[in-house]
């Protein structure tokens, strides 16, 4: 679609919620993570509930090496008998005796270090002065307290930024930070596009390794990938780097505006830019074009979950034809997606927090077509007869760019295809039986 990225009309007011929430807790984000930064292994401080969430969710078989743990907190330790930093230290001494290739050792808080308020960054300092930085050790917080899963990635990058204060930068200097998580797939094409357009210097955050990143300062520009990373570029821009505002790279036209607002920033040419981009713009086009039929006019309601909501919105809105009844999500940086809330079109809701039965009666209400929700939301909404897409998949799914755009427009029609075609086999066996 070759929409003018222009405001379509200014959003209904935002409906403000503070009550009972449902998220994924921020330790789900280590199923992306330690697959993306692959010499680095996270080391979860937290209980047997915590181990059990991430096994679960990466699906690690038995026989597996998998880089995360947990080193599992006992009721002795929840009691306060026994001194837990003596306690984490044994478990990482055991741990690189066993795992010598570990380039650097990530410690995860959850709810239950943070409830006793385990200080998980002194930890983090003795450990890594006691390892003389081999491996490096640092430290954020995955608990799901008040937070959702995916800013589990954002204290993340966030710590990893900081860490330059403490080991300092590498040799090159970064022009370009391409921020958040994206899959090898994304991150190999958006540095082919990137490079086609004339740029040099360009670091993804997180890289594949866990060197140290360049040096980043006022010479820096940044560029978020993903929409929900606040601590992430206040980290950057505390050490000088500038943030180039864009929507975010979904479908063609988000792709085209992302990448456009970086060619912008260090004076390519227009005409450059449309060679480059004009072959992906097209595949990518044709690539949604084909599921558009299955979207357009549907009704979609969007639950709080990922903050990636604003922008999932404005791709099935402008790209596939939606309506949109309600966009959720469970806090809005308004300055970081101000483009994306000034392309949806009017009369949409707009929601931040959660109270979440008053929200499931709006739902229910509105009689959407589709919605896309969390994991605990989704099953009773099916077994009601609504159709439903969960909202992690678009957290652990490459969806990012021009040759993902099928697959993102594909995550949205499936359900509805598949609803499709069991409506057909129970009228075709009626027909049968009669």
């Amino acid at each position: 679609m070759n929409q003018p990225l222009v405001s379509c009309a200014t959003p209904s007011a935002t409906i403000r919620q503070r009550g009972q929430h449902e998220v994924f807790c921020g330790l789900t984000s280590i199923i992306w993570l330690h697959r993306k930064v692959q010499d680095a292994f996270f080391l979860v401080v937290g209980s047997r509930t915590c181990a059990h969430l991430i096994q679960s969710a990466a699906g690690v078989m038995i026989f597996s090496e998998p880089r995360f743990a947990t080193a599992i907190m006992e009721e002795r330790d929840l009691a306060g008998m026994v001194d837990m930093h003596d306690e984490l230290d044994r478990e990482v001494a055991r741990l690189l005796e066993r795992r010598p290739d570990i380039r650097m050792l990530v410690l995860v808080g959850s709810c239950p270090s943070e409830v006793i308020k385990f200080d998980l960054n002194r930890a983090a300092e003795r450990l890594d002065k006691r390892f003389g930085s081999k491996p490096r050790v640092l430290c954020y917080s995955g608990s799901g307290i008040e937070t959702t899963f995916t800013q589990g990635e954002d204290n993340f990058l966030a710590a990893l930024v900081r860490d330059q204060s403490v080991h300092g930068a590498g040799d090159k200097v970064a022009k370009l930070v391409v921020a958040g998580s994206v899959a090898d797939v994304v991150e190999d094409q958006f540095a082919r596009l990137l490079e086609d357009l004339g740029l040099e210097d360009v670091v993804f955050l997180p890289g594949r390794s866990s060197e140290r990143l360049p040096q980043i300062g006022p010479h820096t520009r940044f560029i978020l990938a993903q929409p929900y990373l606040g601590a992430t570029a206040a980290a950057l821009e505390s050490l000088g780097a500038t943030r180039i505002n864009a929507i975010f790279p979904l479908g063609e036209e988000g792709t085209t505006a992302w990448l456009k607002a970086i060619a912008d920033t260090f004076g390519v040419s227009p005409a450059r830019f449309a060679a480059v981009t004009e072959a992906p713009r097209r595949r990518a086009l044709e690539a949604t074009a084909h599921y558009r039929s299955a979207l357009q006019g549907k009704r979609v309601f969007l639950f709080p979950d990922s903050q990636m909501e604003p922008s999932l919105a404005r791709y099935l809105s402008r790209e596939l034809d939606a309506t949109i009844i309600e966009v959720g999500s469970p806090y809005l940086h308004r300055e970081h997606v101000a483009g994306e809330l000034a392309m949806l079109p009017p009369g949409v809701s707009i929601s931040e927090g959660q109270d979440v039965e008053i929200q499931i009666d709006r739902c229910r209400a509105a009689k959407p077509d589709l919605v896309v929700c969390g994991m605990g939301l989704a099953n009773p909404f099916e077994a009601q007869g609504i159709v439903t897409k969960w909202s992690i998949e678009f957290a652990f799914t490459p969806i990012q760019g021009y040759e993902q755009a099928g697959d993102l427009a594909e995550l949205f029609a499936r359900p509805l295809t598949r609803k499709a075609m069991i409506a057909g086999d129970r009228s075709g066996n009626r027909r049968a039986a009669s």
